[in-house]
C-alpha cells in the first residue's frame, strides 16, 4: 500500500474558495418599481431599447449620475444622509468602494440610460460663478465639444453637433439628483403657471444670444436694456442659484416661498435636514423624474433595430450580402443565432468567467447547444471554435443578475457555460447553418498596452497557479497582453502604471492568490529604418535552389497609422486600394497592385510588395511561394533583429526571385526562414532605429506651477506643446508629449515639486525614434551612468537584448548568407581603394 503523502495541514476535502472582491446587495435593493417581467416584456421590444454608453473621466461624476437613475428604478436611496456621501450603487467591486473610483465597467439596464450631459451644481458650489459666467462657461464647453467631434468625424457635412436648443444636451448634478433639457423646463414652466403656450417653442429660444423683452412678451437678438440676461440666464439659471443659494443659506422662510411658487410643499421635519439631503429633496420634488432625459435619448438615439444596419456593417466580418447578414440588420428573434461576446465577468468564486454579449439575431436560451468562434476562426480555419452549451442567462445589473430562460435578438445578456475557449471576445452561433459565418470584429482601442512588467511566483513551485492566474487576467482586462518571452520570463503589457497596478492586485488575491515578484517596469520599442538599403540583399534556401532579392526603405509618413486605423485593406477591391494609395501617397498604380501584404498583422504597419519585373522573374513561380514569403516576412516584421521587438514603418521590396521549378524544392521549409532572413539583411542595411512610445500628456496647474512642471518634464525628455488658461476656473492646462520609458514615478514627482496642485492624465499618442544608433559599437555603456541622449538608442537595445536572454550585439552571420558577406567585403575593399 503505498503511503498518503498528503501534508497534515492539508485537509481531506477543502472547503469552498470564497472571494470577497464584490459588494454584496442590500436587503430590498433589487425591488424596482416596475415589475421585473414588465422591464423584460419591454426590453424584449428592440423598437424599445436604447444602448447607451456612459463614459467620462475619473472623477467626472459617471457613477453618482448612474446612481441617481437608479433611485429612480429601484426603491433604493443611494445617498447616506447620515455620512452624507454617496453610496455609489454601481460600483460593485470592494477596491472600488475603497478608493471611490471606478476601476471596471459595468453593464446595468434601466428605463433611462446616460448620453451627453452637463454638470452645473459644481459652477455654483465650488467654482462659485456669478450666472452670467456660468452661461458662458458652459457655452465654450459645448463649443470646445463641437470642435472635437467635427475634427473627429470622418464623414463631410451632416455631422450631429450637440446642441441644447436641439434637445440633444442634458443639464445635470448627480450629487443633488436631479437633471432636465431644456424641453423639459420649458414642460416645467407649462405646468406651473398653467398657461396653455407651445413649450416646444419656447424651449427653441431658452439658448444662445436671445432676450427676452418683458415689455412686447417677445424674444429678440438684441437686449431690450442696458443689462438685460440672456433668456438661459433669465429663464434657467436664476430660479436654479436662487434655489440653491437659499438652502445653503438656510433661509428657511425664503426656501418655503420659493418652493411654493414652484408648486412644491416640503414637511417641517423636512427643512431639519442637513444643507445637501435637503438639496437633494427640493431639487427632486421641483425636477421629478428623469423624464427629459429620458426624452432626450428617445429623440436623438435611433433603438436596437435602426440602429443595427450601420452597426452589422462596421463589424461583422462576413459579405454583407448573405442571408445572416439580413436577419441581423433586421434584428430578427427567428433568425439563425448571432451573439457577439464583448467581455468576460469572473464568477463570485473567481474559477470561470461568464460571457456578456449582444444578441443580434435569433433567441438564446438555457440548454441551447452553440459554436462558439474564437478571433482566430474563418470558414477556412476552424481550428479556433468550441461546441458549449448555455447553461443559465442572466440580464446583468450592476449589483444583481436577474436570471431569464431566453434572451430575443436586441438584448443584452450574460452567458454561462461557454466561457472556456475564449480570450477576448468570440461569436456564438447555432450548431448547423446553410451558409459560412463569419466572426463579428475584435474590439480595437485607441490605445495600445506598451507598459510591460516581469512576473514570477515568490514560491517557484507554485508558478502553475500562478500561470492560470494569467490566464484569467488575460481574460478579464481587454487590453491587457500576458505572454512568455524566450528567456521564460512570464511578462504582463498594459496601458500605464495604474492599469498594471489593478492588473497585480486582482493577481494576487483573485485570480492566483499567491505571492508574486515583479520586475521594474519597461516599455515595448518598435524597430524601423531611416534610409533605404544600400545595396540589394539577397539570400538562399538551405538547398541552394532558391534565392530571393529584397530591399528596405521607410513608409511615407502617415500610412502605418492609416493601415492600422483600417482605413485601406488588402480584402477591399483592388481599385478601392489602388485609388487610396495613388490618391494618398501618389504610388503608381503598378506599385500598388503589387502589394502581397501588411505585416506583422492584417492590419500592420509594413508593407511587402512585388517589385520584381515579368522578364527578369518567373511571376508563376513566384506566385507559387506567395504564401510562404508573406509568412516568412510577418514572422521577420514581428520579430525585428535588433531585439526581438515588431518592426514598424517599413516598406520591403521583392526586387528578384531565383525559384526552382519543382516543388519539392520550394517547400515552406525552404522559402519561410530565407524570407525572414532577407527581411532581416535588407532591414540592418537600411540604418535601422528604435522606435520608443510617447504619451500625450494634460496637466491641470495654478498658474504658479507652471514653471515647476517645465522643469520636471525637462529632466525627462518631454516637452510642452501649448500651456493655456481653462476658461471660467483659475487652471492653467499644460499639455506635452512625455516618452513612456520616462513615465514611471513621474506623478509622484508632478505632485512633489507643485506640493500636490497639479493633476495629470496620460494616453498613448505616437511612436518617436529613440535618438542615436543602436549598432554603434563604439559607444561605450557605463554601469549606474545615465547615458547622453545620443547613445539611448544604444543603452536601450543592449538592455532589452540582456533582459530577454539574447547576446549584447547582433550577430551579423544568423542573417546574411556567405555570399552576401563576401559581396559585402568586396565593397568595403572598393570603397576603401577609392578613398585612397
Amino acid at each position: 500500500m503505498d503511503e498518503d503523502e498528503q501534508a497534515l495541514e492539508k485537509p481531506i476535502v477543502a472547503p469552498p474558495r470564497d472571494v470577497k472582491f464584490e459588494v454584496g446587495t442590500r436587503a430590498g435593493a433589487t425591488s424596482t418599481y416596475a415589475s421585473t417581467d414588465f422591464v423584460l416584456g419591454l426590453a424584449s421590444n428592440p423598437l424599445l431599447v436604447r444602448n447607451v454608453a456612459l463614459v467620462g473621466h475619473l472623477q467626472h461624476g459617471k457613477t453618482v449620475f448612474m446612481d441617481m437613475l437608479v433611485e429612480q428604478t429601484h426603491e433604493v436611496d443611494t445617498f447616506d444622509s447620515e455620512g452624507e456621501r454617496h453610496v455609489r450603487f454601481t460600483d460593485t467591486r470592494v477596491d472600488e468602494q475603497e478608493r471611490r473610483v471606478s476601476i471596471k465597467a459595468v453593464p446595468d439596464v434601466t428605463r433611462a440610460r446616460g448620453w451627453k450631459r452637463q454638470v452645473v451644481d459644481r459652477l455654483i458650489t465650488e467654482l462659485k460663478l456669478p450666472p452670467t459666467d456660468a452661461y458662458f462657461k458652459l457655452r465654450h464647453t459645448l463649443d470646445t465639444i463641437n470642435d472635437l467631434i467635427s475634427s473627429c468625424s470622418t464623414t463631410v457635412g451632416g455631422t450631429q453637433l450637440v446642441d441644447p436648443a436641439a434637445g440633444n444636451v442634458c443639464f445635470a448634478s448627480g450629487s443633488a439628483g436631479w437633471s432636465f433639457t431644456l424641453q423639459s423646463f420649458a414642460h416645467l414652466y407649462l405646468k406651473i403657471h398653467g398657461i396653455p403656450f407651445d413649450h416646444e417653442k419656447f424651449a427653441s429660444r431658452l439658448w444662445g444670444d436671445l432676450y427676452y423683452d418683458h415689455t412686447s412678451r417677445t424674444f429678440k437678438k438684441k437686449p431690450p436694456a442696458v443689462g438685460a440676461n440672456r433668456s438661459f440666464i433669465e429663464f434657467i439659471l436664476e430660479p436654479l442659484y436662487k434655489i440653491y443659494s437659499q438652502v445653503v443659506g438656510e433661509q428657511k422662510r425664503n426656501v418655503e416661498s420659493t418652493l411654493a411658487d414652484l408648486g412644491v410643499t416640503l414637511s417641517n421635519a423636512a427643512y431639519k435636514l442637513n444643507v445637501m439631503p435637503l438639496l437633494r429633496l427640493a431639487c427632486r420634488s421641483i425636477f421629478g423624474t428623469a423624464t427629459g432625459f429620458t426624452d432626450m435619448l428617445v429623440k436623438n438615439i435611433p433603438n436596437v433595430k435602426d440602429a443595427a444596419a450601420r452597426k452589422i456593417e462596421h463589424i461583422y466580418t462576413g459579405q454583407q450580402d448573405s442571408a445572416i447578414v439580413d436577419a441581423m440588420k433586421k434584428c430578427d428573434s427567428q433568425g439563425p443565432l448571432m451573439v457577439n461576446v464583448t467581455k468576460l465577468y469572473p464568477k463570485p468564486d473567481c474559477s470561470v468567467f461568464d460571457a456578456f454579449g449582444r444578441v443580434y439575431s435569433g433567441t438564446i436560451q438555457t440548454g441551447q447547444t452553440v459554436r462558439v468562434l474564437g478571433e482566430g476562426y474563418s470558414p477556412d480555419d476552424e481550428e479556433d471554435m468550441t461546441v458549449k452549451e448555455v447553461t443559465k442567462l442572466w440580464v446583468y445589473q450592476a449589483r444583481y443578475r436577474v436570471p431569464i430562460s431566453k434572451a430575443p435578438a436586441g438584448s443584452w445578456v450574460l452567458i454561462e457555460g461557454v466561457d472556456a475557449s475564449i480570450m477576448k471576445t468570440a461569436t456564438i452561433c447555432p450548431m448547423n447553418m446553410d451558409e459560412d459565418v463569419y466572426i463579428f470584429r475584435p474590439l480595437r482601442f485607441n490605445t495600445l498596452p506598451v507598459v510591460k512588467i516581469a512576473a514570477e511566483p515568490l514560491n517557484p513551485s507554485e508558478l502553475p497557479k500562478m500561470v492560470e492566474g494569467l490566464r484569467k487576467i488575460s481574460k478579464s482586462y481587454p487590453l491587457a497582453i500576458t505572454k512568455v518571452e524566450e528567456s521564460g520570463e512570464h511578462t504582463i503589457l498594459g496601458t500605464g502604471e495604474l492599469y498594471l497596478d489593478s492588473i497585480m492586485k486582482d493577481l494576487r488575491e483573485l485570480y492566483s492568490e499567491v505571492e508574486v515578484k515583479v520586475a521594474d517596469p519597461v516599455v515595448t520599442f518598435c524597430e524601423t529604418v531611416v534610409d533605404t538599403s544600400s545595396m540589394k540583399c539577397f539570400a538562399e534556401t538551405p538547398n541552394k535552389r532558391n534565392k530571393i532579392t529584397m530591399l528596405a526603405e521607410p513608409l511615407e509618413k502617415g500610412l502605418a497609422e492609416d493601415i492600422e486605423n483600417g482605413l485601406v485593406s488588402l480584402d477591399s477591391r483592388q481599385k478601392e486600394v489602388t485609388d487610396f494609395f495613388r490618391q494618398r501617397y501618389q504610388w503608381d498604380v503598378l506599385a500598388a497592385r503589387s502589394i502581397w501584404a501588411f505585416g506583422p498583422d492584417k492590419q500592420g504597419p509594413n508593407i511587402l510588395l512585388d517589385d520584381s519585373l515579368s522578364v527578369e522573374v518567373d511571376k508563376n513561380l513566384l506566385n507559387a511561394v506567395k504564401d510562404s514569403i508573406v509568412q516568412g516576412f510577418q514572422w521577420g516584421a514581428r520579430e525585428g533583429p535588433l531585439c526581438d521587438e515588431p518592426i514598424r514603418n517599413v516598406k520591403f521590396k521583392i526586387l528578384n526571385a531565383n525559384i526552382a521549378p519543382e516543388p519539392l524544392h520550394r517547400g515552406g521549409g525552404q522559402i519561410i526562414p530565407t524570407a525572414r532572413r532577407v527581411v532581416y539583411s535588407a532591414f540592418l542595411m537600411a540604418n535601422p532605429r528604435l522606435m520608443e512610445p510617447v504619451y500625450y500628456i494634460e496637466i491641470q496647474t495654478p498658474i504658479d506651477c507652471v514653471s515647476a512642471i517645465y522643469t520636471v518634464l525637462s529632466r525627462r525628455r518631454g516637452h510642452v506643446t501649448a500651456d493655456v488658461p481653462k476658461p471660467g476656473t483659475p487652471v492653467y492646462v499644460v499639455k506635452a508629449f512625455l516618452p513612456v520609458i520616462e513615465s514611471f514615478g513621474f506623478e509622484t514627482d508632478l505632485r512633489y515639486h507643485t506640493q500636490g496642485q497639479a493633476f495629470c492624465v496620460s494616453v498613448f499618442d505616437h511612436w518617436a525614434i529613440v535618438p542615436g544608433d543602436p549598432l554603434d559599437k563604439s559607444i561605450v555603456l557605463r554601469p549606474l551612468e545615465p547615458a547622453p541622449i545620443q547613445h539611448l538608442a544604444r543603452e536601450f537595445m543592449v538592455k532589452t537584448r540582456r533582459r530577454k536572454g539574447m547576446s549584447e550585439d547582433v550577430s551579423i552571420n544568423k542573417f546574411f548568407d556567405e555570399a552576401m558577406m563576401n559581396e559585402l567585403a568586396q565593397q568595403a575593399a572598393d570603397l576603401h581603394l577609392q578613398m585612397m
